[in-house]
This record gives structure tokens, C-alpha cells and sequence, in this order.
């Protein structure tokens, strides 16, 4: 049995919003899970992280990744951007639809296709170690309920987000929303203006008749709904509302603190909306952290739960909480140098990127200084 001991942590950020921040100096893994959580704790034969003081987080989640297959991003021409949000801290990914794939089939046969391809391809080879949940179904006029069985037992289980494909108006989308959630899907959906050529235009009274179960990118990919809009879809649903970096930041700024003073925190979710014609942010998800937390009011532990726990409990995985029976996939943070702050925290209050010392993705370490992040005051060392 492989152990890891991480010892000496300052402050540990649990990401679940019910009690976000756990008592405790450290933490130990075995085979990738996490098997306790306590004060002073000590393994035999185990390799020891010492935090020395620093602030420990589950890895972040990004709720909205248009991935096509292995670690490229075509309508950027870029390579190598997902390894880059590693070293921002994200360890798991999961995909709105592999929408900029040049050439992307537009049948049901080949959006069918182009799901399981990537699905199968991310689960068989993670691009830098990054869990990437891909092939998201691109909703396609034509499909009918047994589609979604086929593609059930094929391992796909996202509905990328509605609007992107054919199929855009709620007539047309809420019936095969019920097939998908017959079948164990989860169902995300385009909300605001256009984004890309050939998507459309999507309203609250859209989202509200067709049910999906994340109203993808509440504020704007990047064109956002009025926040009328916004009103009764908080209101009137229960959906994951997700905030994008990519998208409008007064609308994000409006819906966490209304969100706030309506108890509805446990409902946000953090994505890039990345690749997209706004383009690549290695840094996304913890500069919506910082957004929210130094703009917006949010503590920082709980902006860390938007971006790791809830998004973990609206897909249900096993993950983006630092808890006994979860895969260790853990950031160790501290402020950055020239920073206010006087802790990962602190700094995130102040609106700065906390400097990352360590990834670790089901207990390994694969980020040993982070590339893209300001470097920590004090780093974590593996001993």
C-alpha cells in the first residue's frame, strides 16, 4: 500500500460548503484515497509532504471545458492548455462538448461517435494526469431514447451544453432531457447569447421549460441574460448555476451576492468556458475565486467550495472535498510574494493569486512549484 503523509498544514479548506474549513494539521492518503484527516499524524513508511504551515484545498474543479481529444485546442491553436491549468490548480475537468472539433459531425450517428471517441480517449489517457470527464453529447435532431441507453453503457454520461447542436428550443430539447436523466445523464445547457456560429440565443423561460440540471455559464458565454432573467431562474429552479470566467463579471458579481442573501451558495459552480473565442486562462477558476471573494464578499473558503465541492456534488464524484474515502487530489497554496496577505486566504481576499507549491492528483504529486501561478511566500517540500 502506497502512503503519503502530508504534515504541518496551517489551514485546511475541506471544499464542502457545509463546514469549509476542517481542524487538523494533516492529512494521510493511501492508494489515492484520502484515510484521515487529523492533528500530528504519523505513517509508517509513507512519503511525507511538509506543508510547512501553509493552506491545503482540494484540487479545483473547471465545470466548463470544450476538450476535443488529447490536450489541443483547436480554435486557438494551442497545445499543452490543459497541462497549464494544472499548474492552476485544476485537477479535474469536465466537458460543455467537444464543439470546436473541425469538421464535428452534426448527425446522430456522429455526434454519437464523437461522444464516446472522447469520452473512452480522456478515460484512457489523462492529458498531464488531469481527469478529464470528455464527450459530452452534442444534442443533435434525430436522436431518440434508445441513443442515450447505447451510449449510457458505452460510459458517456453528459449532456454537453444545450444549444450548441441542432437541437435548441425546449419542444425539441425537453423530451430528450428526459431520456438523458431516465438513463443517469447529467444535462447542462447554454444560457445568454451566441456564442459560437450556429449556436443560439437562450432565455430563462427556454431554461426553465426544458430542465437541465446546470444552467451553464449564468453570466454569460460571453453574452449574458438580464438580470431579470437571472432573477427567476434562481428563483424559479433549483439548477447549479455556473459562473464562467469567460462570460460577464457584473452578472457574476450580481448572482453571488444575491445568491448569498438567499442561502443559495451551495448551487454555484465554477467553469472557464475554455477554450473559446475569449481564449485560454490557465488561471480561470482561481481568478474566479479571487473574483468573488475580494469583489463580491464571498469568504475564500467558501469561493473554494464553488469551485471544487459543489461541482463534485452536482456530478456526483468522488472528489473536490477533502474528506475520509475521497481521492486526494489536493493543492497546497500560500499567499504569493509582494501579497498583502499573510496566508493563501488572506491573499485571495485581497484579490491575489495564491502561489501554488504542490498539486497532487489521487496522492501524487504532480506539480512541484507551479509554473503559472506567483511563487508562494513559504512552499510546501516534500520531505
Amino acid at each position: 500500500m502506497k502512503k503519503t503523509l502530508i504534515k504541518h498544514i496551517g489551514t485546511i479548506g475541506s471544499g464542502d460548503i457545509s463546514c469549509p474549513i476542517l481542524e487538523g494539521n494533516s492529512i494521510l492518503i493511501e492508494d489515492g484515497i484520502i484515510t484521515a484527516i487529523g492533528t500530528d499524524l504519523a505513517a509508517d513508511d509513507a512519503v511525507v509532504i511538509d506543508a510547512n504551515g501553509t493552506t491545503a484545498t482540494p484540487g479545483l474543479i473547471d465545470s466548463h471545458v470544450h476538450t476535443t481529444i488529447g490536450d489541443f485546442a483547436p480554435r486557438q491553436k494551442t497545445m499543452d492548455f490543459i497541462s497549464s491549468a494544472l499548474h492552476g490548480g485544476v485537477t479535474t475537468m469536465i466537458s460543455a462538448g467537444e464543439c470546436h472539433l473541425p469538421g464535428r459531425p452534426k448527425d446522430p450517428a456522429g455526434t454519437k461517435a464523437l461522444a464516446v471517441l472522447a469520452s473512452k480517449s480522456f478515460r484512457n489517457a489523462r492529458p498531464s494526469g488531469v481527469k478529464v470527464h470528455g464527450g459530452s453529447l452534442i444534442l443533435e435532431k434525430g436522436l431518440v431514447e434508445e441513443d442515450f441507453a447505447e451510449l449510457q453503457k458505452e460510459g458517456v454520461w453528459i449532456v454537453g451544453e444545450i444549444g450548441l447542436g441542432s437541437v435548441k428550443k425546449p419542444e425539441d430539447a425537453a423530451p430528450m432531457v428526459e431520456w438523458a436523466h431516465k438513463h443517469g445523464f447529467k444535462v447542462q445547457m447554454h444560457t445568454g447569447g451566441t456564442s459560437i456560429p450556429g449556436s443560439s440565443t437562450v432565455t430563462a423561460d427556454d431554461v426553465i421549460a426544458t430542465g437541465p440540471d446546470v444552467v451553464s455559464h449564468i453570466n454569460g458565454g460571453p453574452t449574458a441574460i438580464s438580470l431579470a432573467e437571472v432573477d427567476r431562474i434562481m428563483d424559479e429552479t433549483p439548477f447549479a448555476l455556473e459562473i464562467v470566467q469567460c462570460g460577464n463579471p457584473k452578472v457574476a458579481d450580481y448572482v453571488a451576492k444575491r445568491a448569498a442573501k438567499k442561502d443559495m451558495l451551495g448551487r454555484v459552480i465554477f467553469g472557464n468556458d475554455a477554450p473559446s473565442g475569449t481564449g485560454l486562462i490557465p488561471l480561470g477558476i482561481l481568478r474566479n475565486i479571487c473574483q468573488l471573494s475580494s469583489i463580491s464578499n464571498i469568504p475564500p473558503e467558501i469561493a473554494i467550495c464553488m469551485a471544487s465541492g459543489n461541482t463534485a456534488n452536482v456530478y456526483n464524484l468522488n472528489t473536490g472535498i477533502i474528506a475520509v474515502g475521497k481521492e486526494a487530489d489536493l493543492i497546497l497554496m500560500d499567499a504569493p510574494m509582494g501579497s498583502v496577505g499573510t496566508s493563501a486566504f488572506e491573499a485571495i481576499e485581497a484579490g491575489d493569486i495564491p502561489g501554488i507549491s504542490m498539486v497532487l492528483i489521487d496522492g501524487e504529486i504532480l506539480v512541484n512549484k507551479s509554473r503559472n501561478t506567483p511563487p508562494a511566500v513559504t512552499p510546501a517540500v516534500k520531505c
